[in-house]
């Protein structure tokens, strides 16, 4: 599948000009560029990226790549993610001297498991080609994010879901959530990353609602998201479950561009980023599944 363009990618798609040129659009000669899909438990990691304190899952996976690889290549991500937030699916890729490259595609992913904790696993690592990247070449992603809704906590949720103990309307929330359906600006229900952002509105292909017995999990699809835009979502959308909101605010809330008057932002311990698309636009596979 060929990867979309550079110049392809919409401007609300932008980063922090020094971060673009930090990062090579192409390997350099003489080099491969690999893809892998990763999956991890957040709750001991301060996000996907490199910290200055504390411990990022990229390094992690780098320090493996390193005990592999002795050029120690550099991972490059999909997604940022925050302290606490799991992936299912986030996709990163590296640029391997071809010399180095001796361990076939098919067996990489267990060798770099052998040197990562049990809470990081790679799932995937091919060969892609040169113009991919796996930030700037994607054309959408999916997050989710599981609430359990009973009096009680499920002790085997307590890192992977928000608790609400007090009862949820469905139907309102159901309601509230076709509002963000389609292209909008999203800046009420984002934080500030600490960078200027110039474009912020954003294309939501789904957000809905699935109910099974005590565990909702909000699908949210779009074509990119805002510094905390899905948890700024979700914690207005069981705001509403809960009578804080109607369904009816959330236009007047999306207009505002004003993060004061959305609702809350739900713990980040619930959200999982679920998968990466590249190619198709996410709108047309959703048709398909």
């Amino acid at each position: 599948m060929e990867p979309i363009p550079l110049k392809a990618i919409a401007p609300s798609e932008a980063f922090p000009a020094d971060e673009k040129a930090a990062e090579s659009l192409s390997p350099p000669p003489g080099h491969r560029r690999i893809r892998f899909t990763i999956a991890f438990d957040g709750t001991a990691y301060q996000g996907w990226q490199r910290q200055k304190t504390g411990v990022g899952v990229q390094e992690k996976v780098e320090q493996a790549l390193a005990r592999l690889f002795p050029a120690a290549p550099i991972l490059h991500g999909s997604s940022r993610t925050d302290a606490g937030v799991h992936a299912l699916g986030l996709t990163a890729h590296a640029d391997i001297p071809a010399a180095e490259c001796r361990i076939p595609m098919r067996r990489l992913p267990l060798a770099l498991n052998a040197h990562l904790p049990e809470d990081i696993r790679v799932l995937e690592a091919r060969r892609c080609p040169p113009g991919f990247h796996a930030r700037f070449s994607a054309t959408g992603k999916e997050y989710r994010y599981q609430v359990w809704n009973r009096p009680a906590m499920n002790p085997l949720l307590r890192t992977q879901a928000w608790h609400v103990p007090r009862a949820l309307n469905l139907e309102a929330v159901r309601r509230a959530a076709q509002a963000f359906a389609g292209k909008h600006d999203f800046l009420a229900f984002s934080a500030n990353p600490g960078y200027a952002r110039r474009f912020t509105a954003r294309t939501i292909y789904e957000c809905s609602v699935r109910r099974r017995g005590g565990l909702w999990t909000f699908v949210i699809r779009g074509d990119g998201f805002l510094y905390r835009m899905c948890r700024g979502i979700v914690g207005t959308l069981v705001q509403v479950g809960l009578g804080r909101f109607a369904p009816e605010d959330i236009p007047a809330m999306l207009a505002s561009r004003d993060r004061r008057l959305a609702g809350m932002s739900a713990p980040p311990h619930g959200l999982i980023l679920w998968r990466v698309f590249y190619g198709s636009p996410p709108k047309a596979r959703a048709a398909a599944e």
